[in-house]
Parts: structure tokens; C-alpha cells; sequence
């Protein structure tokens, strides 16, 4: 869960290496650094910490050199620091790495090669990457010794070999993502099209095993037996102003109030007559089973698609976790469709979760963010979110929008349902709605920001919601808070109910509002302080709960969409007020490429 980029070209490698690094520092932000080859050496300069104390550094000497590699750290194997912070290098000094992934037999590869001789300085699975491709190395054809190298590898990685003697970049991946970006007169090898956006549009994706050799005169893609490989160029579609800021004190922020936008990119074009428009390999009438897998965010907006298509079509929906998905040898049949949703396409559990369901036979259909991802390209078929970049770690309008995809899928398998789809267009202005209680909701932030723990209660599609509003809290304000049906309250998580304990209950006029009257009264009678997201339209709960939020009706099946934003921006706030890094929230990155 790192950020790599490499640069080859006609300008100077520093400034556009850490340029590439500050676009990538939401997948990392441990320790980055550094190795250019400048005048026959190399400089490598590495730093605990930020980008930023990287550039800081770089500024107290003068670095020429237009080729590098670069990496920005969340650490897996070995404490963040200097020494285990990359790019690694080799004993003679002569080869530099930088990876993402994780070497599952790094262990074993390390005592062999301590054995050898070897001077292996740093606790990460990396570094011995380094010193096999020194072990291989011969008559200077140096994607023979990386090719040589990555079989002895078990695990992922998205790697970059940088070799002192030679100005040449190669690059190769496996279950990591990796691309090569082509400019003028320039190149660029990274981990995410973010780090490149800013100098060219034009991407090649580049598939497991595929080895790529940039040099000033241009590159080539062979496979592992040697053979060329014809690769396409795409165009990337999203711009600069969309990894920007643009006035907001966050990303995060960005993206809450980006979403009735990044919703509306979700639809368009995909409503037409009352029915849904969607290009899918797909037989409705084939599919006996669905089983929907994902992690986080995904695995809730999951959830929510379990309710939409058992209660739209019919068709038995399963939901699982990714990580846990292939390790139980899931039971897949002949026509079961197994969906994979990822905001990245790149998650390691979800893309292993695939690869298991296609080797058993599934059907697979994938809801993605990132255009060109790994699983967008493996997946049978797909519907992609349009949500543009999504580069706060903790995830918003990818979350909106994959419910609204799913909602679209619920709909193109049962051949459409006029009211839902009219509402549905209706959704993105009612969602800027929702996003106008920002002030309101700061003052309830305010109120509980020292709070220590959290109850979020929802009943029916909304107790997915009631999920994520707990876990956004958690991500980034690290307050502890829970989710729940709200009818389980009774069985144990009442205990932790008194004066100190803010609830925060999910409360639309559905067929379940009474109900949830019911479980306000039993938190009331113990002192809970509730917190209500309520209708615009209720009058009872106002003499229940402390403090009510009051969001646009919609129909219940398309409540979660909306009721999701005062949850969004509650984490927010409460995150902001305690000046904490809302972007970059400790331990965690935006896209989890290691299992």
C-alpha cells in the first residue's frame, strides 16, 4: 500500500519525482525518498515522514539527473524509518528498487541470501528484491536478471529496477497495480495515473508479468518468455482541477460536496424509457444466485445492494467479505454471479476473491471507480462509477455512487421500475440538499467531539448505513463507534448505554419508524444522548431526540444515498474540530494493494 513513480526525460527527475510523490501520498505517508541518477551516481535521499519533509531536504543541495524512481511508505514490514523507508539498494551499490506489494517468502529468500553473503541492512520484505536482481545480474542484461528475480517471488508487487550503469528504467508487476505514462520527449512508470496526470494523458496499463524497459529512446513490453507485447494506449479521461483542492481545506471535504456531481456522472446516459441502459454480458433470467464481495466502504454499499436486488428481483443475494471470501473454498454454481465492488479496482482481497470465482466458473460483473484497473480489466463485465479520483482516504462519493450503481443494476435485471428510476434522477438534487445542514451539523459536532464512543443505529437498507457512518467516524476522527441493527440494541450493546453515549439513529418514515420511536425510548430512559436523521416532514421525534437532522424524503429504497451525507460530514467535522489530518488518517491508506 505504497506509491511509486519513475521518471525518464528531458528535464530534471527531482522536482517531477516528488511532484508524482505529493499526488501519491494518499496511499502512503509512513516515510518517502528517492534515488536519482545524476552524472553517474546516484542520489538517494529517504525521510521518515512527509513528502513535504522530503522536499525540505532536497532543497539544502543542488541534484541533477533526469531519470529516478521514487516511493511514498505505509509500512508492512518494518518500523517507518530511514533506513527501511525506499528506494533500496543492492551491496555493490549499483542497483536500486522501489515496491509495493508484499514478498510472502521474503524470509526464507533473506537467510539464503545472507548465507550468500549478503549485506541485507533494512527489516522490510523489500529490500531483498534488490540484492536477488545483484544475484542475477549478468553481461549487463538487466530484464533478464528482474526476470529471473520475480520468480522467486511469492506475494505482489509493483516494482521499479533503476541500474547505475545503465540510464534505464524496468518495471514489472504482479497483482500490484502499474503504468507506464508517455509525454513529450519524456516518460513515466507509476502505481496510479494521479502521478502523472499533471505531465501527460497518454497510459498504457500493464498486466502481471509483464516486463517493461523505459530508456531515453523509448520503451518495450516483453513477457516473462522473452516475447514483445503490443500494447494499447488509452487516454486518461479525468483532469487535474479533479486531484485538486480547489478552495476546500480538504479532499475529503471536496468529495462530500462533489457528490450530487460524481452521482450524476454515475447516471448519465444509463436511464432512457424507464429502463436502465447498461452494456453487461449478462442473461437476467440465467442467474439462479448472486453473491456481491468487497471490503470497507465497498462491503457496506454491498449490503445495501443485497436489499436492492432481492427485494427488486428475487434473485438470492449473498454478501462476503473479500478477505475472507477465498480461505472458506466458497460454493459456486453454474449460473451464480459473483460481483466484485472496489473503488480502486485494485483492492488485493477483492482482486483475489475474483480470480477465485472465475477459476470456479462464476459469472463476474465488477462496480469500479478507476477506468484501465486490474479488475476492471479481469471482471466478465462491468459498470464503471465515473466518480472522478477519489483521493481523501476515507471514502465518500465512491460510496453514494456505488449504491446508485447498484441501484441501476437492481433495476436492469428486473427490466426497470418507473418510480424508482424517476426518484432516482431526482437523487443528486436532493443529496445538495442534505449537503446544505454543513453548518448545522458543525454545531453538533462541536457538542460531542470529546466524546469517547459512538452507537450508530439503523433498521432494514439503513443498517448498512449506520455501518459506515460508524467506521467514517473511526477512520478519522478516532473515536470508537459501533453499528447496528437498531432492534439488536437489546441484546448487549445496551449495557454501554448512559449520560456519555451519543446515538445516532437512522430514522425515515419507513415501515419500520415506529419501531425505531421504540428504541429512542429505551435509549432516552437511560440517558443516552441521541442524535436523529430524521425526514423533513417528522414532527414526532423531535420530542425524543437531542438534536435532529433533517434530510429530504426520498423513497425508501433510495434513502441510504441521503442518508448518508449527515454522516459524512458529522466524521468530518468532528475530525476537523480536533485538527486532526481528515485526508491522511493514521495507519490507514486509500488503496489496499496487500492482502
Amino acid at each position: 500500500m505504497c506509491g511509486i513513480v519513475g521518471y525518464i526525460g528531458n528535464k530534471k527527475a527531482t522536482s517531477l519525482l516528488l511532484d508524482g510523490l505529493k499526488k501519491l501520498e494518499y496511499r502512503g505517508y509512513d516515510s518517502a525518498g528517492f534515488c536519482v541518477l545524476d552524472d553517474n551516481q546516484f542520489c538517494l535521499i529517504k525521510k521518515k515522514g512527509k513528502v513535504s519533509e522530503l522536499e525540505a531536504q532536497t532543497q539544502k543541495i543542488s541534484i541533477g539527473g533526469s531519470i529516478g524512481i521514487a516511493h511514498t511508505r505505509w509500512a508492512t514490514h518494518g518500523a517507518p524509518n530511514e533506513i527501511n523507508a525506499h528506494p533500496h539498494l543492492d551491496c555493490t551499490g549499483n542497483i536500486a528498487i522501489v515496491h509495493n506489494g508484499i514478498i510472502e517468502n521474503y524470509q526464507a529468500l533473506k537467510t539464503a541470501l545472507k548465507k550468500e553473503g549478503h549485506k541485507i541492512i533494512s527489516q522490510t520484505d523489500s529490500e531483498i528484491i534488490a540484492h536477488l536482481v545483484e544475484k542475477f545480474y549478468q553481461n549487463g542484461n538487466l530484464e533478464n536478471a528482474v526476470a529471473s528475480t520475480i520468480k522467486c517471488l511469492e506475494g505482489t508487487f509493483g516494482l521499479l529496477v533503476l541500474d547505475k550503469n545503465q540510464a534505464k528504467i524496468v518495471a514489472v508487476k504482479k497483482g500490484s497495480p502499474l503504468l507506464l505514462g508517455i509525454g513529450k520527449k519524456q516518460m513515466f512508470i507509476a502505481s496510479d495515473a494521479s502521478a502523472v496526470i499533471s505531465q501527460t494523458k497518454k497510459i498504457v496499463y500493464l498486466d502481471d508479468n509483464e516486463i517493461v524497459s523505459v530508456t531515453y529512446d523509448g520503451y518495450t513490453i516483453k513477457n516473462l518468455q522473452g516475447q514483445l507485447v503490443d500494447k494499447k494506449i488509452v487516454q486518461l479521461k479525468f483532469t487535474i482541477d479533479q486531484i485538486e483542492k480547489r478552495g476546500f481545506k480538504h479532499f475529503m471535504q471536496k468529495e462530500i460536496f462533489w457528490q450530487p456531481q460524481a452521482i450524476e456522472n454515475t447516471l448519465r446516459g444509463r436511464i432512457s424509457k424507464n429502463r436502465v441502459k447498461l452494456s453487461l454480458k449478462l442473461n437476467p433470467k440465467e442467474i439462479n444466485r448472486i453473491i456481491i464481495t468487497a471490503c470497507g466502504t465497498s462491503w457496506h454499499s454491498a449490503l445495501i445492494g443485497k436489499y436492492l436486488i432481492e427485494k427488486l428481483t428475487g434473485i438470492p443475494t449473498e454478501v462476503d467479505y473479500a478477505s475472507e471470501f477465498r480461505y472458506r473454498d466458497p460454493i459456486i454454481k453454474k449460473n451464480d454471479l459473483v460481483i466484485v465492488i472496489s473503488q480502486s479496482g485494485e483492492t488485493a482481497d477483492t482482486l483475489s476473491a475474483l480470480k477465485e470465482a472465475k477459476q470456479k466458473g462464476a459469472k463476474t460483473l465488477g462496480i469500479i471507480n478507476v477506468v484501465g484497473s486490474t479488475i476492471a480489466r479481469e471482471v466478465d463485465s462491468g459498470i464503471y462509477l465515473y466518480a472522478g479520483p477519489e483521493i481523501g482516504v476515507a471514502s465518500t462519493k465512491a460510496f453514494t455512487c456505488q449504491v446508485t450503481a447498484l441501484i441501476l443494476l437492481a433495476n436492469y435485471l428486473k427490466s426497470g421500475d418507473k418510480e424508482i428510476l424517476a426518484e432516482l434522477v431526482k437523487i443528486p438534487q436532493k443529496v445538495s440538499l442534505a449537503l446544505k445542514l454543513s453548518g448545522k451539523i458543525r454545531h453538533i459536532a462541536e457538542k460531542f467531539k470529546e466524546s469517547k464512543n459512538f452507537l450508530y443505529l439503523g433498521r432494514n437498507v439503513n443498517f448498512p448505513v449506520a455501518l459506515e457512518g460508524a467506521l467514517k467516524l473511526k477512520e478519522i476522527s478516532y473515536i470508537h463507534a459501533e453499528g447496528y441493527p437498531a432492534a439488536e440494541m437489546k441484546h448487549g450493546p445496551i449495557a454501554l448505554v448512559d449520560e456519555n453515549m451519543p446515538v445516532v439513529f437512522i430514522a425515515p418514515k419507513d415501515n419500520t419508524y415506529l419501531k425505531i420511536i421504540s428504541n429512542m425510548e429505551e435509549i432516552k430512559a437511560r440517558g443516552g444522548k441521541i442524535i436523529a436523521i430524521v425526514n423533513s416532514t417528522d414532527s414526532k421525534i423531535k420530542n425524543l431526540a437531542d438534536y435532529i437532522i433533517k434530510v429530504p424524503k426520498t423513497l425508501d429504497i433510495l434513502s441510504p444515498i441521503i442518508n448518508v451525507i449527515p454522516l459524512q460530514l458529522l466524521a468530518y467535522h468532528i475530525a476537523d474540530l480536533k485538527n486532526l489530518n481528515v485526508d491522511k488518517p493514521r495507519n490507514l491508506a486509500k488503496s489496499v494493494t496487500v492482502e
